[in-house]
């Protein structure tokens, strides 16, 4: 019997995996080498010791990964936690766990292996950079072109035309060409023309003077003369009327402006980005936007898709702003369960990258673990049937077309049940189907 146990301790010696050992009192019973590294205390330190104040994870208070196991007897692996180290210093982890039993089967402590994720952490922030533009991030091929050429836009002092549906992300594709313009040091200024009705617009973007009107007390000026030596972004700038349009493009072809009610004119050098949502193309054709301003604005065009044509970025978007709300919250979780994931692979995402966003902080405020889960996404995210079976190893584009595949074969091919099921549109449905060529049986 000593020659075992002096076999396992050799072998536990040479893992690189850290090992320790706790009985039903949650003391430490063995720490091995690799323990000793990753967490920065000693053998002589840990044993004895609560486990909670030597391995000090952030679920230790709630949701303690070991007493799980050792109240449901379920072993339980590659649990992604962070511990707080010896020196204070916190590093990822994945974690599996197991029960220790008596010779008469009675479970008389836990034991738990850890492996440092430190390095594959620092990976993914590499991977995140080289596929990153200030705060936008993308794996796309048409975004990451985009990448490529925002240095020479930005460089420039051309009108850029930015069109994308909502949520897509528009400005911070304003903001990164200002940021790398010779105007950086400039104020941007930022103006949702849709939300100003035609009675303030002009005001809001030309200021006004004394006198101009009943409550126009004294002098104010307007976001041109605010943006001077910067950039002004105009934001759904389809909605403007004909009147407004006409003040623009004179501004635009002139670079002076008169503020209401004044009798001097203004000049500017304020940068013009602006952005729709709407097809201007069409507005012009619908004689509802002037043809001369549309080609006055649109020197420059980006095209912004859709996140529904985009889901190769979803894992990186998710990523992004899991650190971004650990930041903001002091919090320390790692990202998505896979079933979470592939619930965010399915949707189709009208809100686009900012209602991903949302359900991201959406999960932030109900996830009390390392780990966000199914449960914590907002319903209308959540597959109806609550479950997705998934095998690992796959892409996430072959996860999307086997759930997909395992939802129309559940429910006997019918396309109806299956879009209720996976909480889809049934045109979005149809558009997967001709996207992954599955083919419904005859």
């Amino acid at each position: 019997m000593q020659s075992i146990l002096k076999n396992y301790q050799v072998i536990l010696e040479s893992i690189e995996e850290g090992v320790f050992t706790v009985n039903k009192q949650w003391r430490i019973m063995s720490f091995n080498r690799a323990a000793e590294k990753i967490t920065g205390f000693t053998r002589k330190q840990a044993i004895g010791k609560r486990c909670s104040e030597i391995f000090r994870t952030n679920v230790c208070a709630n949701g303690c990964i070991l007493r799980k196991t050792m109240q449901t007897d379920k072993p339980l692996s590659n649990m992604p936690v962070v511990i707080l180290r010896a020196d204070g210093k916190r590093i990822p982890i994945s974690v599996n766990t197991a029960v220790l039993r008596a010779s008469d089967n009675k479970i008389i402590g836990g034991v738990e292996m850890f492996r440092d994720l430190s390095a594959i952490s620092e990976l993914k922030k590499a991977y995140l950079k080289k596929h990153s533009f200030e705060d936008i991030v993308s794996k796309n091929e048409k975004i990451l072109g985009y990448f490529a050429i925002l240095p020479q836009i930005a460089a420039s002092d051309s009108t850029v035309l930015i069109d994308g549906a909502t949520g897509t992300g528009k400005e911070f594709f304003a903001r990164a060409i200002h940021n790398h313009s010779p105007r950086k040091k400039g104020p941007f200024v930022a103006v949702n023309c849709g939300a100003l009705p035609d009675t303030l617009i002009e005001s809001e973007l030309f200021g006004y003077k004394a006198g101009a009107f009943t409550d126009a007390k004294k002098d104010k000026a307007g976001r041109f003369a605010l943006a001077r030596n910067g950039t002004i972004f105009l934001d759904e700038i389809g909605d403007i009327s004909p009147a407004v349009q006409v003040r623009l493009l004179r501004v635009l072809q002139e670079r002076t402006f008169e503020p209401l009610g004044g009798t001097k004119s203004v000049t500017t050098n304020a940068r013009v980005i602006a952005a729709t949502h709407r097809d201007l193309e069409q507005l012009v054709r619908d004689n509802t936007f002037r043809e001369d301003l549309y080609y006055r604005i649109n020197v420059m065009k980006l095209t912004l898709p859709p996140l529904r044509e985009r889901k190769e970025d979803i894992a990186l978007l998710v990523e992004h702003f899991v650190d971004h709300f650990n930041r903001l919250n002091a919090r320390q979780i790692l990202g998505l369960a896979q079933e979470a994931m592939t619930a965010l692979m399915l949707y189709d995402w009208p809100g686009n990258i900012r209602e991903l966003e949302n359900a991201i902080e959406h999960a932030f405020v109900l996830c009390t673990e390392g780990l966000i889960r199914l449960q914590h996404l907002p319903e209308r995210i959540q597959p109806f049937n609550r479950t997705v079976a998934v095998p690992s190893g796959l892409t996430l584009k072959d996860v999307e077309k086997l759930t997909i595949l395992q939802a129309l074969k559940r429910n006997d091919w019918k396309r109806m049940a299956t879009a209720r099921e996976l909480g889809i549109d049934k045109n979005t449905l149809r558009r997967k189907l001709k996207r992954f060529e599955i083919q419904t049986p005859k």
